[in-house]
């Protein structure tokens, strides 16, 4: 009989290695998505709301991709560690106009393997990666970035809300309820892409007895999910 966690850890390391592939073949041209005409309002909303979010605060950003919302997030920290697996979409960042407290490394996000085990963070912030965690393991993955953080850490997360006009069409739905998309790159290669859309009830219900005073905010086409570590 086969070793059914054996099953479930080779699944993940498929996503792992398959959102990394996607998303370093995609690196060039990942900003596009932010140009999308009927996303500007929430954005720039975003943009202004995140700025003082972690005033005075050391802050992890995980995932950080092409560094779209560094720049803003990292307005008014003490400091922040941005962290992504891909060097492919960090080069992108790193020629951002950035504040001075901006440091990148070179971290995977799904085990945060790669951070220093003796710093406890004051704030930690993802844009567009909660969506791409296996929901088995979501739990899991909180519970592993709440041990990143100090007491009253300030967390917020930001991710993409399914609006059928503008979002890819779901492709998928597995047995553990992850949802799925199918996209094209321009080289012609397709590749299937975990992609989950939480309501405010699923998200809150993942977080954890630490997570305390958490807030959503629903905008058209992203969601926001905040609230501070007891």
């Amino acid at each position: 009989m086969g070793d059914p966690a054996g099953v479930v850890d080779g699944v993940v390391e498929g996503v792992v290695e398959g959102m990394r592939e996607y998303y370093a073949r995609r690196a060039a041209y990942y900003e596009r998505v932010y140009f999308k005409p009927e996303r500007q309002h929430d954005l720039r909303a975003m943009e202004s709301w995140l700025a003082g979010q972690f005033a005075g605060r050391s802050v992890l950003e995980v995932a950080c991709g092409t560094g779209w919302w560094t720049p803003h997030g990292a307005r008014q920290a003490a400091g922040w560690l941005a962290t992504d697996v891909n060097p492919e979409t960090m080069a992108i960042a790193r020629t951002k106009p950035l504040p001075a407290g901006v440091r990148f490394a070179e971290v995977e996000a799904y085990t945060l393997a790669g951070l220093p085990t003796d710093v406890r963070f004051e704030g930690a912030f993802a844009g567009c990666w909660w969506s791409h965690v296996p929901l088995d393991r979501l739990s899991g993955w909180l519970q592993t970035l709440h041990d990143r953080l100090a007491p009253g850490a300030r967390v917020v997360f930001l991710d993409n809300s399914f609006v059928q006009t503008s979002s890819t069409p779901l492709s998928r739905r597995d047995a553990e309820g992850n949802t799925y998309q199918q996209r094209t790159l321009d080289d012609g290669s397709s590749h299937e892409v975990l992609k989950n859309f939480p309501s405010f009830e699923q998200a809150v219900a993942y977080l954890g007895p630490r997570a305390v005073r958490p807030q959503w905010i629903a905008h058209t086409h992203y969601w926001i999910l905040a609230y501070e570590l007891a």
